[in-house]
């Protein structure tokens, strides 16, 4: 449900993390936050530029993934992209919900350049997730509950559930249609060449094993 890999970009080596929707609908899990972790920091320890590719509808959700703590192997992943140093730039293809959002090199990340496809969802959950939830008794009391659903989601995807809604607010820089992406990472990756990153002076950071 993760993959990762190594590409060019403008000639340069490109280190690749991407969310596999075809495999468990992309979800993050205890194994796939570990395999994505420990590839961003070798790319970080041998200077190698990121690539996310992000498509991801949250966290797996389940006993086995709670009891073999699931938050503490994803913290792995946040703080492998947080504490990397080498550019960083994050594609959002469809969907971006919730902390596994912000997991895959969001802007809260760090990142350096965020763009997303237009038909990308970027929230804090599904439409009808949020829907079922926030208006919950609104749709009981309908007498077209069915119907009242569907116009509450589309509500929520045109309000909320769109990467325009955060361009606006500072996390997506740039949308972007597909056949654009790959110049417009090859500019911002030559725009990253300089970049420095004057850490505090410690030895290292504490990762959460």
């Amino acid at each position: 449900n993760i993959i990762v890999g190594f590409s060019r970009l403008g000639g340069r080596p490109v280190g690749v993390v991407g969310n596999q929707p075809a495999q468990m609908a992309g979800v993050l899990d205890i194994d796939s936050s570990e395999k994505a972790a420990r590839f961003v920091r070798f790319c970080d320890a041998f200077n190698i530029p990121l690539l996310t590719f992000c498509d991801v509808p949250g966290f797996l959700p389940g006993l086995n993934q709670e009891w073999g703590g699931i938050i503490r192997h994803g913290a792995k992943l946040l703080y492998a992209f947080t504490e990397a140093t080498v550019p960083k730039l994050t594609v959002v293809t469809r969907k971006a919900y919730g902390g596994a959002y912000d997991v895959m090199s969001s802007k809260h990340m760090l990142a350096d350049f965020n763009f997303a496809w237009p038909q990308a969802e970027v929230a804090v959950m599904g439409p009808e997730g949020a829907v079922n939830i926030i208006y919950r008794r609104d749709i009981q009391s309908s007498p077209t509950p069915d119907e009242r659903r569907e116009r509450l989601m589309d509500d929520y995807k045109a309000r909320f559930a769109n990467p325009y809604s955060a361009a606006e607010r500072g996390y997506i820089d740039d949308v972007i249609v597909p056949h654009e992406t790959r110049p417009k990472l090859i500019r911002a990756l030559e725009t990253l060449q300089t970049k420095r990153v004057a850490g505090p002076k410690r030895k290292h950071g504490n990762i959460p094993l």
